[in-house]
């Protein structure tokens, strides 16, 4: 294991025996060498190398092994086959009051849970105010956490976690059961803490895993499916649920994935302001990528994206914009089949894979009865005002489906229909800047005697 990993796991396997009747357990015990039970194996051959300050996301659907493998990794459950060594101080938030007792109170569950996690007495002492102040739970501080709600449960236990000083992390769906205000705390801790530490991160949340992984891994039937760059890996596992919604066959998944073009393999499209950007001296804020026809895809196919652009307001195609510029979004589909409620949408995507922004038109044509027929086209254009964007490399996910927002035949879905570069940005704080019509500041004067 070289200095520089904290989780090194190979060839890790987990078993459970499976016993028909009660007796069949008391015949397994006298005769040894008979088998009176079936195997079941949650996880089977998994390996997995976590380096030190490395942000790793563990995602599947329920049942794929994923908390088998982090009870593994922790330490609370016995291999049946294969190695875990981990380096370093770990603390987990594992099932939800794993560790606490229910008889206790909540102050004694601290006592508990951090003397487990290593530290002493007299430090936990120092650190208890920090840790009530933390979980913000009031008096149920001192009663029985069996009296506590899901919610309570949730905060007592990431308070604690977040007092002992982990080198790693491990965190399994435990914020899905908290409000709003204590989750954004604790995302707030996880993303302090990836500065000095390692996380293993297990959620149902795709937007939460792209926000804080780098790499993702994906379990199915207690095997990796696919391991690489969270991005990649969370787009093949969309697209895998997508699949399940279809009765048939037809759902398939295709398409290269690239790194966005460099500079000069741009379209020599020109920028019908490109004269006028020289003789005033500015220099567009984003330039953009054509359309690319073999981006990553999924769907059924019964309609295709041809192409998708952005365009000035009078229709002609741009190869840079600017923030705080009114443009329009073209994708043009045709349907191969008869096509009853069709919805075009878009995303526009950051270099993690996290949506900035994006819509479709179901809301626009919700009362409105337009159907294509096999052989039409079909044109969507979203007008919007551009925002200010952070500078880096966006992508522009694009999708024609059939049916609701809630059910629909999901027939094409583009993920990096096109790229675009911001290279010159204003300053932007947070995902988007917001073109502003006018700032004011006032300052009224103190009241007269």
């Amino acid at each position: 294991m070289s200095s520089d990993c904290a989780i090194q796991v190979d060839g890790l396997g987990k078993a459970y025996l499976i016993f028909r009747r009660p007796e069949d357990r008391l015949r397994q015990m006298i005769f040894r060498r008979r088998r009176y039970f079936e195997e079941y194996w949650a996880l089977r051959d998994v390996g997995l190398t976590v380096r030190k300050g490395e942000a790793v996301a563990i995602i599947g659907r329920n049942g794929s092994g994923k908390s088998t493998f982090l009870q593994l990794v922790c330490g609370t459950l016995t291999p049946t086959t294969g190695t875990v060594r981990v380096k370093g101080r770990v603390a987990a938030l594992l099932e939800l009051g794993a560790g606490f007792n229910p008889e206790f109170t909540g102050r004694e569950n601290v006592y508990l849970s951090a003397s487990v996690l290593g530290l002493g007495n007299e430090e936990i002492e120092s650190r208890f105010d920090a840790i009530a102040n933390f979980a913000a739970i009031g008096d149920f501080m001192e009663q029985p956490v069996k009296l506590y709600s899901s919610g309570m449960y949730a905060r007592l236990a990431f308070a604690v976690v977040a007092h002992v000083d982990p080198d790693i992390l491990i965190v399994d769906e435990i914020l899905a059961v908290g409000d709003a205000a204590f989750t954004q705390k604790c995302m707030r801790f996880i993303r302090r803490f990836l500065d000095r530490g390692t996380l293993l991160f297990v959620s149902h949340d795709v937007s939460s895993v792209l926000s804080l992984c780098e790499r993702a891994v994906w379990l199915e039937a207690g095997g990796v499916r696919e391991s690489g760059p969270a991005k990649d890996v969370c787009t093949s596992y969309i697209a895998a649920i997508e699949g399940e919604k279809e009765s048939d066959s037809a759902f398939r998944i295709g398409g290269t994935r690239k790194t966005p073009p460099s500079p000069r393999e741009l379209d020599p499209v020109r920028d019908v302001r490109e004269g006028k950007f020289r003789e005033l001296g500015i220099v567009p804020q984003a330039e953009v990528f054509h359309f690319d026809p073999d981006a990553p895809w999924f769907g059924c196919r019964g309609a295709s994206i041809e192409d998708v652009r952005m365009t000035d307001l009078d229709g002609r195609p741009l190869q840079s914009f600017t923030g705080g510029e009114d443009i329009v979004l073209r994708v043009n589909a045709i349907a191969h089949e008869d096509v009853r409620h069709p919805i075009v949408g878009f995303m526009v995507k950051d270099r993690l894979g996290q949506i900035v922004f994006g819509d479709n038109t179901f809301l626009s044509r919700s009362n409105v009865e337009l159907g294509a027929p096999a052989g039409s086209r079909i044109v969507a254009g979203f007008e919007f005002r551009v925002p200010y964007l952070p500078a880096g490399d966006y992508a522009v996910a694009a999708a024609i489906a059939d049916g609701t927002q809630e059910d629909h035949v999901q027939h094409h879905w583009v993920d990096e229909a096109f790229f675009f570069r911001v290279i010159a940005p204003a300053a932007v704080k947070g995902l988007v800047g917001i073109p502003m019509r006018a700032i004011h500041l006032d300052v009224v004067g103190p009241p007269s005697s």
